[in-house]
């Protein structure tokens, strides 16, 4: 069978029914699973799991560049020193969250299971969109943050 994104998606709906996992737009909005289509596999539920896992490794990674800053690179102490303590105390419980759902994702790839990578998607899918609000709210801080500083340091220099 050729592998493309049709096939992607037709295969992907058979899981989708039999699990009642999320809609494949959503999940490829969020976690960009239509790369899967580039390469043919047997165990499509399991490369989903793992598109959503390297997400959110990446994410962990860095969260705790942020609140742990030791050999981080220099722009991450202005970003640290840019938070209160309430956005570092929510980055932090973030971070536990994503912490447990990668010890869980090591659980995973010891044993195979289809139930329980259908039930890792859901259950992180319903977590990733509760998350996913404050990370884009402390983000957006960050962001503006990064910007104020720039037009200060401007203004100094031109001063």
């Amino acid at each position: 069978m050729d592998w493309d994104l049709n096939t992607l998606k037709k295969e992907y709906k058979k899981i989708q029914s039999r699990y009642t996992l999320p809609e494949f737009q959503e999940l490829n909005e969020n976690f960009s699973v239509e790369k899967i289509a580039d390469y043919e596999t047997d165990i499509l539920i399991r490369e989903i799991r793992r598109f959503i896992s390297d997400k959110f490794s990446n994410y962990i990674k860095i969260i705790e560049n942020i609140l742990n800053p030791v050999s981080a690179p220099l722009f991450v102490f202005s970003v640290n020193n840019s938070l209160s303590e309430q956005e570092k105390k929510r980055l932090t419980k973030i971070y536990e969250i994503l912490a447990k759902l990668e010890i869980k994702m090591v659980n995973l790839d010891l044993e195979f299971s289809e139930k329980k990578e259908a039930d890792f998607i859901k259950n992180s899918f319903k977590m990733w969109k509760e998350i996913r609000k404050d990370l884009l709210k402390i983000t957006s801080k960050i962001i503006e943050n990064f910007d104020n500083e720039a037009e200060l340091k401007k203004s100094d220099y031109l001063g």
